[in-house]
């Protein structure tokens, strides 16, 4: 698609995104409480006073957190306000309630949904999984992480991440890109991760790659116990770890993970989209992804799988593994609805 159409079209569905979200919800609801409507010039202006804002934000990558907190809460509040307001507009049309009581119902409605889906944002949950192959001598303990989302999500997050890591007998972890998804975030704050005494790797996510000066931040973090794995892998015992880059395109992928690929061991490939699954020419693995976010707000899994064939779980074809994490954060809004923060605990054993 030609650049210029594409930026075109970014341009006016942020603009309608802006109306539906930010404007929209709240004009119904004060018309719907307080019988105010609003003129179409006064939500024009306030659509677009809101659009410069969060148009602003997204591209100077402004650090100013009250500006954050408005573009992604906001999103996040707003979103599930339409939803909300639009199901009970249409309600009412049907079953003609008084204006008020309607207005009040959305009302507790937007704000117990949203109290739920900020809970279940801050919950990080244990999932177990358990993989068998012939090529597998011993028995394996792997943790596996993704889209932590440092910058979003404080190192809070992180903490409560590493406590619960800590509480579990492991291996090795994984990360699996999306650690890091701002420039402003302090590398200092990752020494934290000193204090799991495992050895950790790690693969680029997409955002990891949105950060200035990339590359020098990705060097350092070999200084908080972590090894980078760009196209390349590393032999644990008979377990052929595979990292591929984030990067590139998904031709460049498939050779890289046919490349590095050994079926005389059991390979374990992270990657951070799970986009090339099933296009290898590889026997008796398991790959590892994240990036969906399993849609984190319902109802978007359905928009994200139109992108993405596999959106989340277990996946299995032809002696091949396949799993695709929700992640262990959120990104954007802090709201998470028919989706979990997971932490996946993974057990490698021998048929």
């Amino acid at each position: 698609m030609n650049k210029k159409i594409y930026r075109f079209l970014f341009y006016f569905i942020l603009l309608i995104i802006t109306y539906l979200f930010y404007i929209f919800p709240f004009e119904t609801l004060n018309e719907l409480l307080f019988n105010q409507t609003q003129s179409f010039q006064y939500s024009l202006i306030n659509t677009l006073i809101f659009y410069i804002l969060i148009l602003y934000y997204l591209r100077s990558h402004n650090t100013f957190k009250p500006l954050k907190f408005f573009v992604y809460e906001g999103l996040g509040i707003g979103f599930i306000s339409f939803m909300i307001i639009s199901i009970c507009v249409v309600f009412n049309h049907i079953l003609q309630f008084n204006t008020f009581f309607i207005g009040i119902i959305s009302l507790i409605l937007i704000i117990l949904i949203y109290l739920f889906g900020s809970y279940n944002a801050r919950t990080i949950n244990i999932k177990k999984i358990d993989i068998k192959s012939p090529n597998i001598v011993k028995n394996y303990q792997v943790l596996f992480i993704s889209d932590v989302h440092l910058g979003s999500n404080n190192t809070n997050h992180l903490v409560k991440i590493i406590k619960k890591i800590n509480k579990i007998n492991f291996d090795f972890l994984l990360v699996g890109g999306d650690l890091i998804d701002s420039s402003s975030f302090n590398f200092k704050d990752l020494n934290i991760l000193n204090e799991i005494k495992k050895p950790i790797y790690f693969v680029s996510g997409n955002h990891e790659y949105y950060l200035k000066d990339f590359q020098n931040k990705m060097s350092q973090l070999s200084s908080f116990n972590v090894k980078y794995l760009k196209n390349t892998k590393i032999q644990i015992d008979d377990i052929n770890l595979i990292g591929i880059d984030d990067n590139q395109t998904e031709k460049s992928k498939i050779d890289f993970a046919n490349k590095l690929c050994d079926n005389n061991s059991f390979n374990l490939f992270i990657c951070h989209k799970p986009d090339i699954w099933q296009k290898l020419n590889c026997k008796n693995y398991l790959m590892l992804s994240g990036h969906t976010h399993n849609g984190q707000i319902f109802p978007f899994n359905f928009i994200v799988k139109l992108k993405f064939k596999y959106i989340y779980g277990l996946y299995s074809m032809n002696n091949s593994n396949l799993y695709v994490s929700s992640g262990a954060a959120c990104w954007g809004p802090k709201i998470r609805l028919g989706s979990k923060n997971e932490i996946i605990h993974l057990k490698l054993s021998k048929i």
